[in-house]
């Protein structure tokens, strides 16, 4: 494919810092770039503590087991987001109880939340998705309301900002991904970040064998290794240094996008209200799953990759034995396209995915 989806940018002292971890042999969970790279995190997002892990499913584990999620407990948890957002959610023991998104943001609905609120509820998965921001003021005034845990799931929204607060602040735990294809990665890996320190401490255990903190191979609780290694976090540390750099390409990127876009039977994600969205994923709606269909192989036959927006995990296999209808978060799966969305892009390259797409409704 000429134009990916995604790919990452390694442009900075990536090789230099892995190089430095294989010189000095501090490969493993031990070594200066994971503590460099937990500080610097923390005190971008906003928190007092982060934690890093080996990838951002693992983050949403341990955010469940350190809140002490498990059976007979409920998270609620946007039906349209990747499967990754409540998978966790079953392997705690709990049940996942799906809510719908909102037609303008695409985001959670904090109506459908405070509907599916019961006595079984003890938290709120909140996903920002594609690099909008949710409505945090509704769902924290929803959340402490009814005494609820706010886990923020902020794979895809990196500097993604709600009201110049930046999301992974607003909640008890924030869970972050640097997967290839996330707006800064480590390969694989991920972020646990709170400011409560009894969480912060039961976080490090959690990842860390369940070690006690003032005994050497004595062990106080239950727990694995979910650890960051010294390589990943180089690599993540050098993109850190990175990250206004990206984030200020990508919403360049989304401009050019709906500049070339302008007058075609297409809907941008665009941002809604007083955020900042990264655009992790550039997205469009088209008329319908027909044309989105046939837009996607034009385009594949051009040598310009696509996917689709994601599927509502309430349709799949292991979550569909309860029939469930969300309107909004269906319509936006069946019709939606994520288009090639990494910083090296540049707007001859936009405006030229933007001709074919064109050209395809002209066909």
């Amino acid at each position: 494919m000429k134009y990916s989806v995604y790919r990452p940018s390694l442009t900075g002292n990536e090789k230099k810092y892995v190089d430095e971890c294989l010189d000095t042999t501090w490969i493993s969970s031990k070594g200066k770039f994971v503590n460099e790279f937990e500080q610097s995190f923390a005190e971008y997002i906003g928190t007092k503590y982060a934690v890093g892990v080996c990838n951002g499913t693992v983050a949403i584990q341990v955010a469940m087991k350190a809140l002490g999620i498990s059976e007979g407990d409920e998270v609620i948890c946007p039906t349209f987001t990747y499967i990754a957002s409540a998978n966790p959610i079953t392997e705690a023991g709990a049940r996942v109880v799906f809510v719908d998104s909102l037609k303008d943001s695409w985001q959670m609905n904090p109506e459908d939340i405070e509907k599916k609120i019961t006595s079984q509820t003890r938290a709120i998965m909140v996903v920002h998705l594609y690099g909008h921001p949710c409505d945090m003021e509704r769902i924290m005034k929803i959340a402490q309301e009814h005494n609820l845990f706010v886990i923020e799931d902020c794979a895809e929204a990196i500097g993604s900002e709600y009201k110049k607060r930046k999301v992974g602040s607003f909640g008890d735990i924030a869970c972050f991904s640097f997967f290839g294809n996330k707006t800064i990665t480590c390969g694989e890996g991920g972020m646990v970040l709170t400011n409560n320190s009894y969480l912060h401490e039961k976080i490090l255990k959690i990842k860390g064998q369940g070690l006690a903190k003032y005994r050497e191979y004595w062990h106080d609780m239950i727990g694995f290794n979910y650890r960051m290694t010294n390589i990943q976090a180089a690599i993540g540390l050098a993109q850190f240094e990175q990250v206004d750099k990206f984030i200020a390409k990508k919403i360049q990127i989304a401009e050019w996008y709906q500049k070339y876009l302008k007058g075609l039977p297409v809907d941008f994600h665009k941002a809604v209200g007083d955020v900042k969205h990264t655009y992790w994923m550039n997205s469009i709606l088209t008329e319908s799953e027909d044309v989105r269909q046939s837009l996607r192989d034009y385009l594949k036959a051009e040598g310009i990759e696509t996917c689709p927006t994601f599927y509502p995990i309430h349709t799949m296999p292991m979550y569909a034995q309860k029939y469930e209808k969300h309107e909004v978060a269906e319509d936006i799966a069946l019709r939606g396209i994520n288009l090639p969305s990494y910083p090296e892009l540049e707007e001859e390259d936009v405006k030229f995915i933007c001709e074919k797409i064109n050209l395809s409704f002209r066909n």
